[in-house]
């Protein structure tokens, strides 16, 4: 039973890291820039827009197409980038130990 109470204790551990953490990853943030920086989004480390930049010289475009689409595309980066950066504190907080896909922490 001893290990059972050990393992409980490094869950608890665990558990209280993780929120520690996921605190830690709201008031981080990223940049997605796209279209040779002319567009950039900022996210919050939980994928929270925080904010959007558009260069003044795409507004004189009538293609409003490619401004979305500019938008789109450096908000996607930003996001994977805040998920890159979960996943290397997720390797750090668990020792290297790959968890299942799909295991979400806190228990």
């Amino acid at each position: 039973m001893k290990n059972l109470s050990e393992m409980m204790k490094k869950a608890q551990e665990m558990q209280s890291k993780m929120g520690e953490m996921q605190a830690q990853m709201d008031e981080m943030e990223v940049e997605g820039v796209a279209g040779a920086g002319l567009v950039k989004v900022v996210l919050s480390g939980k994928g929270d827009m925080k904010s959007l930049s558009i260069d003044d010289s795409l507004f004189s475009s009538e293609d409003r197409e490619v401004l979305e689409d500019l938008i789109v595309a450096a908000h996607t980066q930003a996001k994977a980038r805040a998920a890159d950066m979960m996943q290397e504190r997720m390797k750090d907080l668990t020792g290297g130990i790959p968890l299942p896909d799909g295991f979400k922490m806190p228990f």
